[in-house]
């Protein structure tokens, strides 16, 4: 092979790597979000979502995964330890005492790009759409396919949850998509226990206890653990990375 030529393989995964999601966050969400893409990508990864709850005052989630859609303890590590130096920096949840973690999408995942859809044909979703489709935005059922690419792609779904007045096969353009996730099945469960065996995966680990909230600069001193979240969602300690309070030192 030419040195300049690229592997196949390498180059799909640089293409899912650049795969544009479907749906985006605002707010405080966007802002991280924005920092967690680029510098996921950096490393080989790729931003699913970010979600910020009320948990524990305050918890910022940050989803990541491979390009195949798969995500290990150590993913979850590694771009946690890539993550925090530029969270820290740029601090896009500005004066905020806020709990990080890092996350895998787990078995019933979100689905936000065209091929999670892709990987997703067989099994059961639900959806909702930003607009009305006919009279109606959430949907139910069995993905039977995508038609087309990106934005403009067409995901046809055979509903469970239509009336005796309405069609049961539909087709939705993925790009009025405002959210979409896998219903946790027997079938599904199956399908991922099978992909962890062949990769050689543990499975998912017991919670820890929960760590200190952090705040402001200094707060991914490496010198205690930082929760991070295997596939399955169980989450395990990283040996480095937990912040002290604003203000504390910095290694």
């Amino acid at each position: 092979m030419n040195e300049e030529q690229t592997p196949p393989s390498a180059a799909a995964d640089q293409a899912l790597l650049d795969e544009p999601r479907l749906v985006s966050e605002h707010g405080v969400a966007a802002r991280v979000a924005t920092i967690a893409s680029r510098v996921l990508r950096d490393v080989g990864y790729r931003l699913v979502r970010v979600k910020i709850s009320g948990a524990n005052g305050m918890t910022v989630q940050i989803m990541a995964e491979r390009p195949d859609g798969s995500m290990t303890v150590s993913d979850c590590e590694a771009a946690s330890m890539a993550l925090s130096p530029v969270l820290d920096i740029e601090d896009p949840v500005a004066a905020a005492a806020y709990h990080l973690e890092m996350s895998s999408p787990g078995i019933d995942r979100p689905l936000v790009r065209v091929s999670d859809f892709q990987r997703a044909i067989g099994h059961e979703a639900r959806l909702e759409t930003a607009v009305m489709v006919g009279d109606r935005k959430r949907f139910r059922g069995w993905i039977e396919g995508v038609e087309g690419e990106g934005p403009e792609a067409i995901l046809k779904l055979r509903r469970i949850d239509a009336r005796a007045d309405e069609e049961s096969d539909v087709a939705l353009p993925l790009r009025d998509l405002a959210e979409a996730r896998l219903v946790l099945t027997e079938a599904l469960i199956r399908e991922s226990l099978r992909a962890a065996k062949a990769a050689g995966e543990e499975p998912p680990e017991e919670e820890p206890t929960e760590e200190a909230p952090r705040r402001g600069p200094g707060r991914f001193r490496r010198d205690k653990p930082t929760p991070v979240r295997p596939a399955g969602g169980a989450v395990k300690p990283s040996p480095s990375g937990k912040p002290g309070p604003r203000g504390g030192s910095r290694s």
